[in-house]
């Protein structure tokens, strides 16, 4: 499936409605590059954590200003998973960032003005050429905010929690559900009320619930809205 031109697509949402899921097939199927922007912040966020700049549950923002220097993100094909792996300054952290101790702080890091200047700016530049699909919390309304194509996902915390539950058992991480959905809903909390760039959705971003829908049926519905808003592809 190759369009006349090569799409922006901005994926935005809740911690694990599927989004980056979706991201990834849709990159696959069109042939573009996919790029997880929540890896990025993990990857800040697990620099943080191993350069003692969190302890006890508090960041050191001034120091971690003073780093962002010291921080080099990148993406490499993994020819294994046919996968990007994220890279913290050249080590391949794609499993590390996954890790709970992560996921309890990225919305920490995430709110710091700085730091999402930085890799707003990365990911900007990644996306120069277009082809490219991108999900996080605020691409649709600050990194790509002219997106071809721009969806919010989203689904009950129920469903969501339940999906991550299974997600970090398959990698051999026990938490309670209970557990996963306290930490969804905080983040959820953390990434919508934050000053700087919050989870909102775009005004022309359409609204995705796949709280019913598989992973296949998910697919479908963003191709066809795809080629509906757009009318590039000549079949989906």
């Amino acid at each position: 499936m190759n369009p006349t031109k090569r799409l922006i697509i901005a994926i935005d949402g809740h911690s694990s409605c599927g989004k980056s899921t979706l991201a990834k097939a849709l990159a696959k199927k069109l042939g573009y590059v996919f790029v997880d922007s929540g890896a990025m912040y993990r990857g800040v966020t697990l620099y943080a954590l191993r350069n003692g700049l969190i302890t006890n549950g508090m960041l050191d923002e001034k120091h971690l200003i003073e780093s962002l220097n010291d921080i080099r993100l990148e993406f490499v094909f993994n020819t294994t998973t046919e996968k990007s792996d994220l890279l913290l300054n050249n080590e391949n952290v794609e499993q590390t960032i996954r890790q709970p101790e992560v996921a309890a702080h990225v919305s920490k890091v995430a709110a710091i003005k700085e730091v999402r200047k930085k890799l707003v700016h990365e990911q900007q530049i990644m996306g120069q050429n277009g082809g490219l699909v991108m999900d996080g919390r605020d691409i649709g309304t600050v990194v790509f905010p002219h997106a071809d194509m721009k969806f919010f996902v989203t689904a009950t915390a129920d469903v969501r929690a339940h999906r991550r539950h299974l997600e970090l058992s398959s990698t051999g991480i026990e938490l309670t559900l209970e557990e996963v959905k306290r930490n969804l809903i905080e983040r959820d909390e953390l990434d919508s009320s934050r000053a700087e760039s919050p989870l909102i959705q775009a005004s022309d971003a359409i609204l995705l619930d796949t709280t019913h829908l598989t992973q296949e049926e998910q697919l479908d519905e963003a191709l066809t809205l795809i080629q509906q808003k757009t009318g590039d592809f000549n079949s989906i």
